[in-house]
């Protein structure tokens, strides 16, 4: 059998956008080939251009998946740089931030590996991403016992997204999520929040420290920023609950100005993953006069290109 040893040899790094600076051009590139998905890459990228000059509530969601690699650190810089000034994703991207920040170390795998023989070597697999035991929950629960009583010593009721920035705050690690949304202010809203092992910690704690998480003030401020928001748009990346809060706030101001959708989900199966922009249109989520494209592809590829595309 393959050792331990074997398997757990290259990590996982996080890319910035500075190492994309060289590659401002290549969408120039991808425009004059157009055909199939590089049409939607460059169309992609002149509306997200056009959102950052013109929208000023602009919403990065996305999946915790791809945490999990290292677009970490091109999520961090991307709301350092101000290009996104609101963050919704699911639970797993609070897990896998802070285990990373923390000492916890993701390895290169594959996704034909036996995954008997990975959990006898007490090794998770996420796609082909390998998760050390110890690289994950431990350290998870480490840090939720170790900071949540000084935060919540105090003010024994929170909002998700102060929670997030209190434990950004703490946090020394310039490819983190969390310390990025902390220096700038920007809230991370995460509705699934229980949904994780973060949120499995928080509630435990609970029992001992008496606190609660207010998830009703997580929907009142984004309610807020999105009626006193003359325009608003959004890069979605992936589906589920981040994908339909995102769009699902914005309804009632008669939808997003703009919306660029990275996806591998298809829309035969009526799903919402799946669903395209002009499906949004007939629930109000999206304007009928909005810019707006689906771009298909594994967004490990697609955001480094639109994310260098910004730098030109």
């Amino acid at each position: 059998m393959t050792s331990r040893d074997e398997l757990l040899k290259n990590p996982i790094e996080d890319i910035s956008l500075d190492e994309l600076k060289q590659y401002s051009s290549i969408i120039n590139i991808y425009e004059k080939i157009y055909g199939f998905t590089c049409e939607g890459l460059v169309n992609g990228s002149k509306i997200i251009k056009e959102m950052i000059n013109e929208a000023d509530l602009r919403f990065l969601s996305f999946t915790a998946n791809l945490v999990s690699t290292g677009l970490r650190g091109l999520f961090a810089d991307l709301i350092k740089k101000g290009f996104f000034n609101i963050v919704v994703t699911t639970g797993g991207t609070i897990d896998h931030d802070i285990a990373r920040s923390f000492g916890g170390k993701y390895y290169k795998g594959s996704f034909d590996f036996d995954d008997s023989m990975l959990r006898e070597l007490e090794i998770h697999r996420l796609g082909n991403i390998l998760v050390p035991f110890e690289s994950y929950g431990k350290v998870i629960e480490d840090v939720v016992r170790r900071f949540l009583p000084e935060i919540v010593k105090n003010k024994k009721e929170l909002p998700v997204y102060e929670l997030l920035w209190e434990f950004g705050k703490r946090i020394n690690d310039s490819h983190s999520i969390l310390r990025a949304a902390y220096e700038k202010k920007v809230p991370i809203i995460v509705p699934g929040i229980v949904d994780g092992s973060f949120g499995t910690n928080l509630f435990i704690q609970s029992q001992f420290l008496g606190f609660k998480i207010n998830l009703f003030d997580d929907m009142r401020l984004i309610k807020d920023l999105v009626f006193s928001s003359k325009k608003s748009g959004a890069l979605i990346i992936g589906g589920g609950i981040s994908k339909h809060h995102t769009i699902w706030w914005n309804q009632f101001k008669e939808g997003l100005d703009y919306a660029v959708y990275v996806t591998t989900a298809q829309e035969y199966d009526g799903s919402l993953s799946g669903a395209k922009p002009r499906e949004a249109i007939s629930w109000n989520k999206i304007r009928p006069t909005a810019k707006h494209v689906t771009i298909y592809g594994d967004a490990t590829i697609i955001l480094p290109i639109l994310a260098a595309s910004l730098l030109s």
